[in-house]
């Protein structure tokens, strides 16, 4: 996952910091970061996070 934050819990935060400073969408954000959706999503699942595209960030 190139330069992200390893701890899942870190990368909440940075993600979702991200996503409401910068991106419209998860998509866009990882198009531009040139990062893999999928190992986001996977890493924050672990966690128990999801993405929820209404409120752009996760919960």
């Amino acid at each position: 996952m190139s330069n992200l934050p390893t701890d899942p819990m870190i990368l909440l935060s940075y993600v979702n910091t991200k996503l409401r400073d910068e991106y419209a969408n998860l998509e866009t954000m990882c198009d531009d970061m040139e990062l893999n959706i999928s190992e986001i999503m996977d890493k924050l699942a672990t966690i128990d996070y999801h993405y929820n595209e209404k409120l752009n960030r996760f919960a």
